[in-house]
């Protein structure tokens, strides 16, 4: 990514929680010349208060410029999202005085996945989100949809060897955990609070051996059926609610 990359991003949630954020530089946001509606007015509002273009498209413009992805009558042209890079990670976690909870991604392929994985992980207060720079869904616009605009707004990373990554986090005092579901040991009974990494493997191939290997502990979510694993957003989003009920010290029972 060069810092003066382009992306369309599409639909309402992205553009407006892009527009919300901050985070990117906007060139302009079409819309459909033949729609109105409250939300599409919402954003022309917004983008009036931060001197943001707007123009007029065709219905079968914003096609085109959406790749046929369902636009809600709305794009935009923008900056490319700031990712971080780990050495930026390992500064801001150095300088803190709490606790913190950072999500793994690695080898998340489905944008979907990702979408989901990113805007349960703001949901449930997780601090920072790494991914793998290669092998992986990348934030990009369909990723940024996928999480209705929570992307948006979330601290991503990008890292070159998440082994290394997670040998750097123990420094910190982190204890790292992944997720597996042929792990013998439950999530229930796993102590999620204080430094934590919870490592969510990738849709076809799940944790990867050096991955597997660097983490301190491998856990499963007990399931009452013939049914061998869950979904990758699913069975994060699970983990990150439970390690976020612990945080919280909010009795199970």
């Amino acid at each position: 990514r060069n810092p003066g990359d382009k992306e369309i991003l599409y639909g309402y949630h992205s553009v407006f929680e892009a527009l919300k954020a901050g985070r990117r530089k906007f060139e302009s946001i079409m819309v459909n010349e033949n729609r109105s509606d409250k939300r599409l007015q919402a954003v022309t509002d917004l983008a009036g208060e931060k001197q943001v273009a707007v123009q007029n498209r065709s219905s079968e413009e914003l096609d085109q410029l959406a790749g046929f992805g369902h636009h809600q009558g709305i794009a935009a042209r923008v900056s490319a999202f700031p990712v971080q890079s780990v050495s930026a990670l390992l500064k801001l976690i150095e300088a803190r005085t709490e606790p913190f909870f950072i999500l793994i991604l690695e080898s998340i392929e489905d944008p979907q996945n990702t979408g989901a994985l990113i805007r349960t992980a703001l949901c449930a207060g997780v601090d920072y989100i790494v991914m793998p720079k290669d092998r992986c869904a990348l934030p990009s616009a369909g990723v940024s949809r996928s999480s209705a605009g929570a992307m948006e707004h979330a601290p991503i990373f990008l890292a070159t060897n998440l082994s290394v990554l997670i040998r750097d986090l123990k420094k910190y005092g982190a204890w790292v955990s992944g997720l597996d579901a042929g792990a013998d040991k439950c999530l229930f009974d796993a102590d999620l609070t204080g430094n934590l990494g919870l490592v969510v493997g990738g849709e076809h191939t799940g944790l990867r051996p050096g991955v597997r290997k660097a983490c301190d502990f491998i856990l499963s979510i007990p399931m009452e059926t013939h049914i061998t694993s869950l979904n990758a957003s699913v069975a994060g989003g699970i983990a990150m609610f439970e390690a976020r009920r612990q945080r919280l010290g909010i009795n199970s029972g």
